[in-house]
């Protein structure tokens, strides 16, 4: 014969609905896993080398010109959109000029304050990434790249809030048009 006590059943049936809980909060988060990749995957959204997006907050676009040409172009397209460039700058020499090499490396800083400034309104932290930079250089292989910082990754690291999405987004479009028309891509 065996005895049960009242509280050994409260304790088992708790253990019992705390598991069953559990269950089926797993079993729902994985649907909406799955549904979420099916959805995404049904967009049928084309992507382009300029919308790989990598851990680092960077967009990396491969450029069919030379890290010269490129900045050039960059820097042409820039000011015809009333873009102020601030500086470019050229690692390449720099390393050159204390006898160390690097391959031709350089760093495009830009901006607008009509941009900028709605963007430190939402937070004044993304001032420390602003005014924006655009890096070209060729690595090893010889391939040209122009990198830029995601307005994405800026966003969610200044937590600028979602009354500033809108400005991200188009900053995001408007990037990703002069990446691509300078690199050629």
């Amino acid at each position: 014969m065996f005895l049960i006590s009242k509280s050994s059943i409260s304790k088992s049936s708790n253990i019992s609905i705390i598991g069953r809980a559990k269950g089926r909060f797993n079993l729902l988060l994985g649907l909406t896993y799955f549904l979420s990749f099916i959805v995404i995957s049904s967009l049928n959204i084309p992507m382009t080398k300029a919308e790989e997006r990598f851990d680092d907050g960077l967009v990396r676009v491969e450029s069919i010109h030379s890290v010269a040409e490129t900045g050039d172009r960059l820097e042409d397209l820039l000011r015809n959109r009333g873009i102020t460039v601030f500086t470019r700058i050229d690692h390449g020499a720099g390393a050159t000029s204390v006898e160390l090499d690097l391959r031709p490396t350089e760093v495009i800083i830009f901006g607008n304050p009509k941009v900028g400034t709605p963007l430190m309104q939402c937070n004044p932290t993304i001032g420390i990434d602003l005014p924006l930079k655009a890096l070209i250089w060729q690595d090893a292989e010889g391939k040209v790249w122009l990198a830029y910082n995601a307005p994405e990754y800026l966003a969610d690291r200044h937590e600028l809030g979602s009354e500033c999405d809108p400005n991200i987004q188009k900053l995001g479009a408007v990037l990703l048009n002069l990446a691509e028309t300078a690199t050629g891509s």
